[in-house]
């Protein structure tokens, strides 16, 4: 079999850790008594949230058959850009001797059938950012649970994080959820709070929740190992929606309340970023990206005009922009900009 990294693999799997065992003999130890025989599992995730549930799988000792991820791709390295990176799933395994799978599709009778090689007893899913078919889920003989970054029912979705902190929550949290065909919408088998700071951007609070999710996942897994798990229903009447962001939804609009607006500044950091466009009379509109804000209250005008300094007039209250980049340069503090482009009456931000 030739694995995502390019490289050809035989895998060759024994299942004698699964055999059934004799009853114990009077007088044998605790310890033994209390052993588990360990779960064939099989990671499936993408990117920083999903890394450390796996090095979590991995420091436990859980045997880990097999990890299945996105093919490689650079947009994070690129020049420029402004997602995040970390170790790199795929790199993760290699050090750990984890075959790898790197479909286009794990859907497809290729990818189903590769999965199935593993013989896998459960599936531990965290942002794979692809929905499973139901030949997917079927393959573990436990099936399958998913590491979510939200309180579900509450902003099922690719998003959570964003779409949380552009609601203005306070507080959001990991669930673990066993997965079924709707999206995010399985039977609830762990849940923990954690509040949203007041400054906390998507990524900052990502790289809180990421170790929560691990720390809830093995408990499930040990708790798993037991016997069958009861799950919770979930309401449907509480479900909200956190679907995958695109660039243009960092737009800026002036029209809104500079709290919202600072909500979504944050929401937007570090993909796909906050922006709008810095018009001058005489110039061409210059994009730039706002990456700190500050909503204060005050006397509002124009939605986008530019009061003082960089305290921008919204639909209610006054944003003070704190970091801010012109398009093709560096980050740089409201009083740096402002010594390189001198605030004049008709200044305005705004669409392009």
């Amino acid at each position: 079999m030739r694995s995502g990294l390019g490289i050809t693999a035989t895998f060759r799997f024994s299942r004698g850790d699964l055999t059934p065992r004799p009853p114990l003999r009077s007088g044998e130890g605790e310890k033994t008594q209390t052993r588990t025989p360990p779960l064939r599992i099989v990671m499936m995730g993408t990117g920083t949230f999903a890394e450390p549930t796996f090095q979590a799988l991995l420091t436990a000792g859980e045997r880990v058959v097999g990890l299945v991820t996105q093919p490689e791709r650079d947009s994070g390295n690129k020049r420029g850009s402004t997602r995040q990176t970390g170790l790199g799933l795929a790199n993760i395994a290699a050090g750990a001797g984890i075959p790898v799978l790197q479909p286009e599709s794990i859907n497809t009778p290729e990818g189903v059938a590769a999965l199935l090689a593993f013989q896998p007893d459960l599936l531990v899913v965290a942002a794979y950012g692809q929905i499973l078919k139901p030949e997917v889920i079927a393959a573990p003989t436990l099936g399958a649970i998913n590491v979510h970054a939200s309180l579900l029912p509450k902003y099922r979705g690719a998003s959570p994080i964003a779409h949380a902190i552009r609601a203005g929550e306070t507080v959001t949290g990991v669930t673990i959820i066993r997965i079924s065909l709707g999206l995010d919408a399985g039977e609830i088998l762990k849940q923990e709070e954690l509040a949203i700071l007041p400054d906390e951007t998507t990524g900052e609070l990502e790289a809180r929740l990421a170790p929560l999710g691990a720390r809830l996942c093995l408990d499930v897994i040990q708790r798993m190992k037991l016997g069958p798990v009861a799950g919770e229903k979930q309401d449907p009447a509480l479900v909200t929606k956190a679907p995958k962001f695109k660039k243009e939804h960092g737009l800026i609009d002036w029209s809104k309340p500079a709290t919202e607006i600072a909500w979504h500044i944050r929401a937007m950091q570090p993909w796909p970023t906050a922006f709008t466009f810095f018009h001058r009379p005489g110039h061409e509109p210059m994009r730039v990206i706002i990456g700190r804000a500050t909503a204060l209250p005050g006397q509002s005008g124009e939605p986008g005009a530019v009061l003082e300094g960089l305290a921008i007039s919204t639909g209610a209250g006054v944003l003070r922009i704190d970091e801010i980049q012109p398009a093709g340069k560096k980050k740089m503090i409201a009083a740096e900009f402002l010594r390189g482009y001198p605030i004049q009456p008709g200044f305005r931000f705004g669409g392009a």
